[in-house]
């Protein structure tokens, strides 16, 4: 008896480590938000990997326009444009309203892993605030561009613009009219500022950059937002 309890002792730790591999296993299969090496997908939840995942998908075009393909996602592939930093390869219409509100004016075509990152912006931080401060949906975003082949102000660093992997983004419209601006309306005082604010907070993270009035003169009448490829993944937001 004395000769077999190691055998014992070997088994039960032998079969706690399979039991730990499927569990493991199991795990990753229902969460692959979370799994760098495990495909993006429009309809997964944010997962310690998504930002990862987005950042990879500005370089890789086929990935990106395929994730889009299928989610069933209508949209409009523009053609490349620019050439050197300033060439801009995945520029993309959205032909429809169920990932990103209307856009305002509707030729922006800001890079497909930006627009990735709309869809899930709108999912979970746009559309939950909208609902809890004002009990409605917001119906169409306006912008100020996308592509735009310059360096960053007072910098000599190339603009995540030059190669459309930005998008500026001025108003939320909701569902009856009502205008939200980030120029009019960022300065406290009532819901639309804390609205406005909540979303910034809420936005960190998901880009890689995110920007608001609480930046600079520059940025007073917009939200700055793009999927940069930084050292270590490191995000802005301010």
């Amino acid at each position: 008896m004395k000769n077999f309890r190691p055998y014992l002792f070997w088994f039960g730790a032998a079969l706690l480590v399979t039991i730990g591999a499927i569990l493991g296993m199991q795990w990753v299969r229902d969460h692959p938000e979370h799994i760098p090496t495990m495909r993006f997908e429009l309809a997964h939840p944010q997962g310690w990997a998504t930002h990862r995942k987005l950042v990879a998908l500005a370089s890789d075009d086929a990935a990106c326009f395929a994730a889009f393909d299928r989610a069933e996602a209508g949209y409009l592939q523009r053609p490349a444009i620019g050439s050197g930093a300033c060439r801009a390869s995945q520029r993309m219409i959205l032909t429809g309203d169920s990932f990103v509100p209307t856009m305002r004016p509707a030729g922006a075509a800001p890079s497909c892993a930006v627009t990735a990152a709309m869809a899930l912006w709108n999912r979970d931080v746009v559309q939950p605030l909208a609902q809890k401060h004002f009990g409605q949906r917001v119906v169409e975003l306006e912008n100020l561009g996308s592509y735009n082949c310059r360096k960053i102000a007072g910098e000599q660093t190339q603009s995540q613009h030059s190669t459309a992997n930005a998008i500026d983004i001025s108003a939320f419209i909701l569902a009856d009219g009502t205008r939200i601006s980030l120029i009019n309306d960022w300065a406290p005082g009532d819901k639309r500022s804390e609205f406005l604010h909540d979303v910034r907070d809420e936005t960190c993270g998901l880009f890689s950059t995110t920007l608001s009035p609480d930046y600079n003169r520059a940025h007073a009448d917009h939200f700055h937002l793009d999927m940069a490829a930084r050292t270590a993944g490191w995000t802005v937001c301010r």
